[in-house]
């Protein structure tokens, strides 16, 4: 279900990407839904990972990011909008991420592309972000499964900043039930000997189930100031348009290493 073969890595990565050193010595795992256009605080620990595990089978949750996307306008942060997909769920409320399907794929195509222009056209980086955005809106035309759009919108993002990482996902991993065992298991799956946690994460995980499996947890925090600032609430898609590539994977290369 992985679209990674549809998006290529930029022509040269080597001027922003996660320093060698940062990724040597210890193979991390962030574990983490597909989401739409994701957060930046989203985006920033999955590009400070070395493999991205895409948590596929569990439940979807309308209430969350999977389909949807808050957008911040170029010029003021504090203008947003939703990105939404209209979603269908075969099995009903119990339905898996992996199983969402897209109600109306063309509508959804067209919603994507015309917001984003609106909002971002103006943008100097908008050229290069629509040349990537153009296999997205193609595979509207070849798939209704949300799981696929959603993972490949972040994709979209991480190559653009030069992530070399690894994509796997949950449901094709071994894995026992239980929150916190799913996640080690997965996490031991990969080889991870540090698994990437979010802050909220880290209210309920137990630590102990890593440990048992000689992986270390580390809680992934991000700056609270700058670009950082509305990084809870708004896609990063905003500072990408307003930094650029380079800037940004700076950015994000900073807050990866005070991880360590």
């Amino acid at each position: 279900m992985t679209p990674t073969s549809l998006f290529s890595a930029p022509d040269s990565t080597a001027a922003f990407s996660a320093p060698d050193a940062f990724l040597a010595g210890a193979r991390r795992v962030a574990i983490h839904q597909p989401n739409l256009f994701p957060r930046l605080t989203t985006l920033a620990k999955l590009w400070a990972a070395d493999c991205w595990v895409v948590l596929d089978n569990v439940q979807f949750a309308r209430r969350d990011y999977q389909h949807r996307a808050r957008l911040a306008a170029l010029t003021d942060p504090g203008m947003r909008q939703w990105l939404s997909l209209a979603t269908h769920l075969p099995e009903g409320q119990p339905t898996l991420i992996g199983d969402a399907l897209l109600a109306d794929p063309a509508r959804s195509q067209r919603r994507v592309g015309q917001l984003l222009q609106q909002l971002y056209g103006r943008s100097r980086h908008w050229p290069l972000f629509q040349e990537r955005l153009g296999p997205l809106l193609s595979l509207f035309n070849t798939t209704d499964r949300l799981a696929a759009i959603s993972e490949a919108s972040t994709l979209i993002l991480l190559r653009l900043l030069g992530w070399r990482g690894q994509i796997m996902s949950s449901s094709d991993l071994p894995a026992r039930l239980g929150r916190s065992r799913r996640l080690a298991d997965l996490a031991k799956a990969c080889g991870a000997r540090t698994y990437l946690c979010g802050t909220g994460g880290m209210r309920y995980l137990a630590v102990d189930a890593f440990t048992r499996q000689g992986i270390h947890v580390t809680a992934f925090r991000t700056p609270s100031e700058g670009v950082w600032a509305s990084a809870r609430e708004v896609s990063a898609v905003r500072a990408l348009m307003v930094l650029g590539p380079k800037v940004l994977a700076r950015e994000l290369s900073a807050v990866a290493v005070a991880q360590s």
